[in-house]
């Protein structure tokens, strides 16, 4: 098994999506015939492969400005969750492969990871993954950065985690006292490129990171969450501004703990950071761990209409009930805008977001008013088709223009955007001022 079908494994995701996921992984670097993917492995795995291979065709040009939109095309091309963790986990394969090729492609993938694919993660709540896939950017983008962090935290990592085991059995006496048996105590260490962002805001000083490894500890439930953070926080002096509650006011991503940093054994500072086991879990996993968990659920009933592009979505929602205060989680999906609009993409491989119904004039007007002005035809994945043509979302577009081609009034019968039916009422008036003036 490769390692983006073990990543999924991991998560708990089901045995097709697994077997998707290697699919995709042979044949988007050997293509062939599709056709007998469904008999062999019926309809639910070529969809997902299907999807996964179309969103290959989204390349980011490195333009910060653009990468939102591509964000959003990207979610929408899936029409299913299981199809973006496909992509996210064979990304980290990909990572781990990139010494092979040739410096310009290490780059793009590289930065494409960084904008795109670890921001997806994290808004999907996969801390772990997106950790993974931002270190790895960080190697390929940054290589003289990272070999200095890479030296510099070394002996500190190894010393943090032994003051961590050092420390566990007086932690399990604290808690003992207020009848709490942690599941689990262990160690959390920071991710080289969240370090790095980190020690950018500190004047690149080690010594102002506390969390540099944090002690994580694991209990039963909501409640015994509280008493550990109070037992804690009364047996060792905490820095008041250090101290956070993301339980009662979860993160955007619908990350959940308690975290306190106290003054430890030593006099040493330690960020200790307290959750219960499901919280653990949707901080690494995110999202994957409530699909695994309703997939577990429901896997006698399961209809085949998880096949549609509004499950995944419904899944958001569910998810979003579960955990407490994440609206603002939900509302940085933009979710219940993505299904009036469509996301088109440039020859360049720029994308360009319009409501849905739009044409290839509302298009070639969101590129440039002259571009709307002079249009006189257009290709749609290589194809020649009309002007009202209605775009979908993954169309690749191209406009063809006439140096002297003039806009039609006709135009305004199908568009839809305000901008082109604006550029074309302009067109008209300025063509009836020039035809009084000669008369």
């Amino acid at each position: 098994m490769n390692s983006a079908a073990l990543i999924l494994k991991e998560m708990g995701l089901d045995a097709e999506t697994i077997a998707a996921c290697l699919l995709y992984g042979e044949i988007k670097n050997a293509p062939r015939d599709l056709s007998g993917l469904e008999q062999k492995h019926g309809k639910n795995i070529l969809f997902l492969v299907e999807n996964a291979l179309k969103l290959d065709e989204i390349k980011y040009s490195g333009t910060k400005e653009r990468a939102e939109n591509l964000i959003k095309m990207f979610l929408v091309m899936a029409q299913d969750i299981r199809v973006v963790l496909i992509k996210l986990a064979d990304r980290y394969r990909e990572m781990h492969i990139l010494d092979k090729l040739p410096e310009e492609n290490r780059k793009r993938i590289a930065l494409e990871t960084l904008d795109i694919y670890a921001p997806i993660a994290n808004r999907f709540g996969i801390g772990e993954l997106k950790g993974r896939l931002e270190d790895e950017a960080f190697k390929h983008l940054y290589p003289k950065e990272h070999k200095w962090l890479e030296k510099e935290v070394s002996v500190k990592y190894e010393a943090r985690k032994n003051y961590v085991k050092k420390i566990e059995p007086i932690i399990r006496d604290i808690l003992k006292k207020e009848n709490i048996i942690p599941l689990e105590i262990n160690a959390r260490t920071k991710h080289f490129y969240s370090l790095y962002k980190k020690l950018e805001r500190h004047q690149m000083d080690l010594e102002k990171i506390h969390d540099l490894v944090a002690a994580r500890v694991i209990v039963k439930n909501i409640n015994d969450c509280y008493l550990a953070l109070g037992a804690i926080n009364q047996a060792y002096k905490p820095l008041p501004e250090f101290i956070n509650d993301y339980i009662a006011m979860p993160k955007p991503n619908g990350y959940q703990s308690l975290h306190t940093t106290v003054f430890g054994p030593d006099e040493k500072i330690i960020e200790i950071q307290i959750r219960t086991r499901q919280m653990h879990n949707r901080a690494e996993n995110g999202i994957a761990a409530h699909w695994a968990y309703k997939e577990r659920e429901n896997k006698n009933s399961r209809a085949e209409a998880n096949t549609r592009n509004t499950i995944w979505i419904e899944q958001l929602r569910e998810w979003q009930k579960i955990i407490p205060g994440s609206d603002e989680f939900f509302e940085s999906f933009k979710i219940d805008i993505f299904k009036d609009r469509v996301f088109v993409l440039t020859p360049k491989g720029d994308v360009i977001d319009l409501p849905e119904g739009a044409t290839p004039v509302d298009f070639a007007y969101q590129i440039h008013t002259d571009i709307g002005n002079r249009c006189a035809g257009v290709k749609i994945n290589g194809k020649i088709a009309t002007l009202d043509a209605e775009l979908k979302s993954g169309d690749l577009v191209e406009i063809l223009t006439q140096k002297n081609k003039k806009p039609s009034a006709d135009w305004l019968n199908f568009v839809k955007t305000d901008i082109a039916k604006d550029r074309i009422k302009s067109a008209a008036k300025e063509k009836n001022k020039k035809l009084i003036f000669r008369t």
